[in-house]
Formats: C-alpha cells, structure tokens, sequence
C-alpha cells in the first residue's frame, strides 16, 4: 500500500505542477489582453479576447488538478475545532463519519462525470465563445479528479486505520 500510495503521490505531484503551469498561462494571458489594451501594436488587436476563455477554463482546470494534491496534504478546506473539543475516540469516528462520505460524494461525482462526458461527446456538443472548443474536453477533467479524490479517500481511510486512534495531526489549522 506504501508504493501505490508514494506512486499516486507522484501523480498528484505532476498535477500541481501543471496546476501551475496553467496558472502561468492564465496570468499570461490577462497580461497580455491589459498590454494590447493599453499599448497599439501595429498589427495586432486592442486586447486578447480569448483571455476571459483562458481564465475561466484555466482557474477550473487548477482546481481540477490541485485538489488531490491539497487533500493529500491536508491544506484543505476543513473546520477541525469541533475535533479538538471532544474526546479523542469520538474524533476519530468524526474522521472515518468524514472521509466515508468523502469518499461516497467524490466517487457519485466521477460516475456522473464520466456520464456527462459520454453523453456531451455523443451530441457533438461545443462550447462556443471566443474560444471554441469540444465541451467534453472540458468536462473530462471532472471525473478525473473526482476519481483520484475517491482514491486518496481510501488511502486517508487506510492511514487513518492504521494510525493512533485521534484526529489526524496532518490537517490541523490550530493547535
């Protein structure tokens, strides 16, 4: 479990680093659209209109891929006062009462996801702005994410097993 785990880890690695690649194209882009604004290059437009396009894709597709990442690391959202307050056995229960229904929400997401893939790829459907690209690409990432969050819910939950019976130190925003 130790070498699939250190290999997802890896994965999840990768995807940040291209999280932050398109992070890089997108304040690119809106750079650019500020500087064809602002400044008459003969020859070129005033503005990039695809720069709204690439901002909005590109922020969605950052959340995609840095998700599994953050959860990995325990730097996500999580309000973790109320298992500091009660007793460590009742804490531990709230984490498995957690990931369980992690698990169960990112795994219906990647069902559902993979669902609309399929059935935006049989219409042919396309998103049409100023870029115009095939909607299923854009889709697709969802249920890929929503997977490989499924994923590192059972790896959480296998830690979490094998692991004293407290809440988990690794998430913690106070002490």
């Amino acid at each position: 479990m130790a070498r699939l785990q250190a290999a997802f880890g890896r994965i999840y690695s990768f995807m940040m680093a291209l999280a932050c690649v398109v992070l890089l194209g997108v304040v690119g882009s809106i750079a650019g659209d500020v500087l064809l604004r602002n400044v008459a290059v003969p020859g070129l437009p005033r503005g990039f209109t695809a720069a709204n396009d690439i901002s909005e894709y590109g922020l969605y597709f950052c959340t995609l891929l840095a998700a599994p990442a953050l959860l990995r690391a325990g730097q996500h959202i999580r309000v973790d006062i109320l298992l500091r307050a009660v007793p460590r056995q009742v804490a531990w229960a709230c984490e498995w009462v957690s990931d369980v229904a992690g698990l169960a929400a990112c795994a219906a997401l990647a069902w559902m996801g993979w669902i609309m893939v399929g059935k935006s790829y049989a219409a042919g459907a396309m998103q049409t702005r100023s870029l115009v690209v095939p909607e299923w690409w854009l889709l697709a990432g969802m249920p890929i994410a929503f997977a490989l969050l499924a994923i590192e819910f059972v790896f959480r939950m296998w830690r979490l097993a094998h692991g004293p019976v407290e809440p988990r130190s690794d998430a913690v925003s106070a002490a």
